[in-house]
């Protein structure tokens, strides 16, 4: 499997709602483009944060930090 790497003109937008890397006719996974929105929801009504490193060969690492209780 080929690693993923979130393009640069793709990187500002990839927690908006609807925003898909690949929004082609012909791409070989579905999905509405909320997923990524959601978890962003989520982590920021609990106080924390979402982020990614994305690099090329080596694919894309998210990221998710929350306060302690």
């Amino acid at each position: 499997m080929t690693a993923r790497v979130f393009r640069k003109r793709f990187q500002a937008r990839v927690f908006a709602k609807f925003a898909q890397a690949d929004s082609s006719d012909t791409r070989l996974k579905g999905g509405t483009g909320l997923g990524l929105a959601i978890c962003r929801a989520i982590a920021e009504q609990h106080g924390g944060i979402i982020g990614f490193d994305t690099e090329e060969g080596r694919g894309t690492t998210f990221h998710v930090t929350l306060p302690a209780i």
